[in-house]
């Protein structure tokens, strides 16, 4: 067994381990009890800081996610205040955390799915991207309120959507990182 740690560099550890069980083995290979043997540690603590498979997939896709945004906003912030500019900055970092992130996320998220515990987290997943792009570009278009959300809507799922063949290796990260800063420009300009 390891030595004991504090909570939180302890789940650290565990989401670390969790990621290369994904990484090498699927995420059919994690389960609490599989990446307790992997950490070292007993499963209780295992259990104690996920409670459910579902709870440590969540804890994954929630962490790899909020390494992204803090990525994406950090580029838009540094961006210059102009629509073009700002999509290409603001889709080059989107498509980049894709691929530092790797294939690890789509399928995490794809084990998400049909999980009832999991549901309502993908949905705020996904609106807090739809809010974010609002948010980021809503100072530069004139669309109404409701209409600039549902776009912002479309543009996620069109940069999953992207994301995805890029990770196939179907497109390139520069032409999946042009074609959802041209969707921007097209639709909220």
């Amino acid at each position: 067994m390891q030595q004991r740690l504090p909570k939180a560099q302890r789940r650290e550890q565990l989401l670390e381990t969790a990621m290369t069980i994904v990484r090498e083995q699927g995420t059919d290979a994690l389960t609490l009890g599989y990446l307790a043997e992997r950490a070292g540690i007993s499963k209780p603590i295992a259990y104690t800081h996920f409670e459910t498979r579902a709870g440590l997939l969540t804890a994954l896709a929630k962490q790899i996610d909020d390494r992204a945004l803090v990525t994406f906003q950090e580029a838009c912030q540094r961006s210059p205040k102009k629509l073009k500019e700002l999509a290409r900055v603001a889709a080059t970092a989107y498509m980049h955390c894709y691929t530092t992130s790797g294939p690890e996320w789509h399928a995490i998220w794809a084990a998400l799915k049909g999980d009832a515990e999991t549901d309502g987290f993908q949905q705020e997943m996904f609106d807090r991207y739809a809010n974010v792009y609002f948010e980021t570009f809503g100072p530069f278009s004139q669309l109404p309120k409701d209409e600039l959300h549902l776009r912002c809507i479309g543009i996620v799922g069109a940069a999953e959507g992207m994301s995805r063949e890029m990770l196939s290796h179907r497109i390139t990260e520069a032409t999946a990182s042009s074609t959802l800063a041209s969707l921007i420009v097209k639709w909220l300009g």
